[in-house]
C-alpha cells in the first residue's frame, strides 16, 4: 500500500528541480488530489499558478488537459459536442477536454458563466451531459482553475454556487528575495527549464492506492466537533451574510485527514484542521457590506475564529474546549 507521505515526498523532490518557493500550494493541491476535491488557484500574473499544475501533472502518470478560458467560449468548448458527417450521414461523439485526469482551467474568471457552468456536473458528479448522454469521467478526477485577482475588465465574478463546488481556494505568493534570486540563477544556468522538463515518479495506481488510505484515518469525536465549532461560527460572525455550507464541514474533515495522513500520522489532530480552516474556508464565506467597506476580508475572519475556539486537548483545558462568542449574537459551544 502507497504512504501518501512518501508519495508526497517523491513528487516535492521532483518538482522542486523547476519550482522554487510555494511549496504549501503544492502539498494542499497533493492534499485535493488524495481526496477528490478541486482547487481555485488565485494569484497575480507571473507567480507560476499555471506551471505548478502541469508540475503536478508530468510528476503523475496522469492526462491533463489546458483551456485558455475566454469570454467567447462555449460549454461545448469544455464538455464537447456531437458532430455530422456528411459523407456517411451519422453523428459521430468528440470529447472535450474535460475528459482527463487533470483540467486547468487557465484564468475561469474570464469565462462567461454559461461556460463556467459547464464544469459544475464534472466537478460534483464526475460525469457530464452531452445532448442527452451521460458520459463518466475518468479517475482520478481534479480541477485546478487560475484567477487574477488584479484585472477585472473582461471578467466574469465566480457564482457563489461554484465557488462552494471548489474544495479549497488556494493563492500563490510573490516569491521572497532570496527565492527570487535562486530563480535568477536556476535560470540563467539552464534558460529552457520549465514544466516539461521534470520526469513522472509517480504511477497513476500509486496514487489512487495512496489515496484509498485517507478515509481510514481515525478522528475522534472531539476534532469533529472541533471542525463543527469553526464552520458553525462562519456563520454567525458579524460581518458575515453567509457562512460556509455543509459541504465545507465535510471537505474540512476530509482534507484534515490527508493533512495527517502527509505528516505520517493515522490520525488527525488540530493542527490538521486548523492547516486547512484557511484554504477550505475563504472562498465560501459572503462578507458583509461593512466589512467590505471597513476591508475586513474573509481570512482576516476565519484567523479569528481559530484563536476563538479552544482546540480540544489543549494545554489551557484537557477536556473540553469553549468556543468564545465570535462577533455580535455569537454562540458558545462546548465539545468533548
Amino acid at each position: 500500500m502507497t504512504d501518501p507521505s512518501v508519495l508526497y515526498d517523491r513528487l516535492r523532490e521532483e518538482t522542486e528541480t523547476v519550482l522554487i518557493g510555494n511549496e504549501q500550494v503544492l502539498r494542499h493541491i497533493t492534499v485535493a488530489m488524495l481526496t477528490r476535491g478541486h482547487v481555485l488557484l488565485e494569484g497575480v500574473p507571473g507567480v507560476a499558478k499555471t506551471t505548478i499544475a502541469t508540475l503536478v501533472a508530468n510528476a503523475t502518470d496522469l492526462q491533463h488537459s489546458r483551456v485558455q478560458m475566454t469570454p467567447d467560449l462555449l460549454p461545448a468548448d469544455i464538455t464537447g459536442t456531437t458532430v455530422y458527417h456528411q459523407r456517411n450521414g451519422e453523428f459521430e461523439l468528440q470529447k472535450g477536454p474535460v475528459f482527463t485526469n487533470l483540467v486547468i482551467a487557465d484564468e475561469i474568471n474570464r469565462a462567461p458563466p454559461k461556460t463556467q457552468s459547464a464544469l459544475l456536473e464534472a466537478m460534483q458528479e464526475g460525469q457530464v451531459s452531452i445532448e442527452g448522454s451521460t458520459l463518466g469521467l475518468p479517475t482520478p478526477f481534479t480541477v485546478v482553475a487560475t484567477m487574477n485577482p488584479l484585472e477585472m475588465e473582461g471578467t466574469f465574478k465566480l457564482p457563489e454556487a461554484q465557488r462552494d463546488r471548489f474544495q479549497m481556494k488556494l493563492v500563490t505568493e510573490i516569491p521572497n528575495s532570496e527565492e527570487e534570486r535562486a530563480i535568477l540563477d536556476r535560470f540563467d544556468a539552464n534558460p529552457t527549464l520549465d514544466a516539461d522538463s521534470i520526469s513522472q515518479v509517480i504511477s497513476r495506481s500509486e496514487l489512487l492506492d495512496a489515496r484509498s488510505v485517507v478515509p481510514e484515518t481515525h478522528i475522534e469525536d472531539s476534532i469533529k466537533e472541533y471542525i463543527l465549532a469553526i464552520v458553525g461560527a462562519t456563520r454567525d460572525h458579524r460581518n458575515v451574510v453567509h457562512g460556509a455550507s455543509p459541504r465545507a464541514t465535510i471537505a474540512l474533515q476530509n482534507t484534515a485527514k490527508a493533512v495527517a495522513r502527509l505528516n505520517g500520522r493515522e490520525y488527525v489532530i488540530p493542527d490538521d484542521v486548523k492547516e486547512m480552516a484557511l484554504p477550505v474556508l475563504r472562498h465560501r464565506l459572503i462578507m458583509n457590506s461593512d466589512a467590505e467597506l471597513s476591508q475586513i476580508s474573509a481570512e482576516t475572519v476565519i484567523e479569528e475564529i481559530l484563536q476563538s475556539i479552544t482546540p480540544p486537548g489543549s494545554d489551557t483545558d484537557h477536556s473540553t474546549g469553549v468556543e468564545k462568542a465570535v462577533g455580535d449574537g455569537g454562540t458558545k459551544r462546548e465539545f468533548e
